[in-house]
């Protein structure tokens, strides 16, 4: 079974940081040019103290009719960060996102921050398990025929 750790190791830690300073507008802008879903929102000791996510600026930038150039990102981030730890298997990640109706897991080890992965991420792995599971049965069943 696939952990958090490999699936970080095939897709990289690379981990997008926006400064609590920053607006909204800036942190979408980062989210564009990167094509990324959410940033991890930064304090000036650069430790993580919350996500922005094209979740919350749907929600609580663009339903509230808000200026997304006016708003700082503490403003609409969520605070209370779920995360995963790297030894975590890639099937709690997936229940941990379901449970908490959330699309980002930010990945943290020894009380830092060391990756980010998306439901896209934990999808593409399970079904890579599967794919290899099912070719390893039918390898079986060839073979003992």
């Amino acid at each position: 079974m696939e952990t958090v750790r490999d699936l970080l190791d095939d897709k990289g830690r690379d981990v997008h940081t926006v400064p609590q300073s920053c607006t909204v507008f800036d942190a979408i802008r980062l989210m564009d040019e990167r094509n990324i879903g959410a940033v991890i929102v930064v304090g000036s000791d650069g430790r993580m103290t919350g996500i922005l996510t094209e979740r919350d600026y749907a929600r609580k930038v663009i339903l509230r009719d808000r200026s997304s150039r006016a708003t700082p990102v503490t403003d609409i981030m969520t605070r209370e960060v779920v995360i995963v730890r790297p030894e975590s298997l890639v099937e709690e990640a997936m229940a941990i996102m379901t449970r908490k109706r959330c699309r980002h897991l930010p990945v943290v080890e020894n009380g830092e921050l060391c990756g980010l992965i998306s439901i896209g991420d934990v999808v593409k792995a399970l079904i890579h398990e599967q794919e290899f599971m099912i070719d390893q049965l039918e390898h079986y069943i060839a073979g003992s025929l």
